[in-house]
């Protein structure tokens, strides 16, 4: 059986529009975050990566931010980058597409010489990032008014 979609780092201004109409139907749409969190200044210099049905209809989204922009992610650690904005499209829950994003953010990590990368997991999500081999550490905590849980993955 074939794949129904394809996953790949955002190329052009028409992909990274795709992530962004992603992260606004998830984020902004059905969790209720404020747009003015949800998109930041690392937007510009992040890398992203795009999930795309067979026709071309946006799937899923996620971003890697690496260098300084991960600093305050990542304790300064510069050899970690940090995996954010994840978001898979209500349709496609359920596909893989969430696990391929994530092996997609963690090839461009190393790609990019990092040895580790970070993210703040929604705690509903943390049994999906512990399947993939992600630990949490440190105490739970808030961001845009939903839980989240620190974790590392080395690579």
């Amino acid at each position: 059986m074939s794949t129904p979609y394809v996953v790949r780092v955002a190329a052009d201004p028409a992909d990274r529009e795709a992530c962004f109409a992603v992260r606004k139907e998830v984020f902004v749409g059905e969790q209720g975050v404020p747009e003015d969190l949800e998109y930041d200044a690392y937007d510009a210099g992040a890398v992203h990566v795009l999930a795309l049905r067979e026709d071309g209809v946006p799937l899923g989204t996620g971003r890697l931010l690496h260098g300084e922009a991960a600093a305050a992610q990542t304790g300064a650690d510069p050899a970690v980058g940090s995996l954010g904005r994840l978001a898979v499209t209500g349709p496609a829950r359920g596909l893989g597409v969430g696990a391929a994003l994530v092996r997609a953010i963690e090839d461009a990590a190393r790609a990019r010489g990092l040895a580790a990368v970070d993210l703040h997991a929604q705690t509903h999500a943390l049994g999906f990032y512990e399947r993939l081999g992600y630990e949490t550490y440190g105490p739970e905590y808030v961001e845009a008014g939903i839980p989240h849980q620190g974790m590392r993955r080395s690579l």
